[in-house]
């Protein structure tokens, strides 16, 4: 259940972390639910969530998904929640354990790299990721634009 499969259909997709990809080389992924209000729910549901600068970090044994922003929702009352709160991340205690040794390396960090509704409940893929240097990001670049230059010259033929 931790791995997801690429070929699943994004149209329940929510929120995209467009530039995790771009800034880290992403080397595993994870499934997790995520333990929300239900005003937070609503909001997602509309799709106003922004992961940009979001991350998930262990604490006592539990992943918490910060800096992740949800919007208030409009027809909320003063029930409405912190659009920043931390969140409470689920998975099994064996995933966390596995995540945990991996996150105790250097340089390695866990960050949500899209969020969508599966069976109704909201889930956020999480990517085990290692930071790119300015040089790795320009080799990503570079080797882009050349693929692209071979697929062009092949169409010609």
């Amino acid at each position: 259940m931790a791995k997801k499969s690429h070929h699943e259909k994004d149209d329940n997709l929510v929120a995209q972390n467009k530039k995790a990809r771009h800034d880290y080389a992403v080397l595993e992924t994870y499934e997790a639910g995520i333990a929300l209000t239900g005003t937070e729910i609503k909001s997602v549901r509309a799709r106003r969530v922004n992961l940009k600068d979001g991350f998930a970090q262990l604490h006592n044994g539990e992943l918490w998904l910060m800096n992740v922003h949800i919007s208030q929702y409009d027809n909320g009352t003063f029930f409405n929640h912190d659009p920043l709160r931390n969140r409470k991340l689920l998975l099994h205690k064996k995933e966390i354990k596995k995540i945990a040794g991996e996150l105790s390396t250097k340089g390695i960090a866990l960050i949500p790299l899209k969020m969508y509704i599966k069976h109704g409940y909201a889930k956020v893929l999480l990517g085990l990721a290692k930071g790119k240097h300015e040089y790795d990001k320009r080799e990503s670049i570079k080797k882009r634009e050349q693929e692209r230059q071979i697929e062009r010259v092949l169409k010609h033929y």
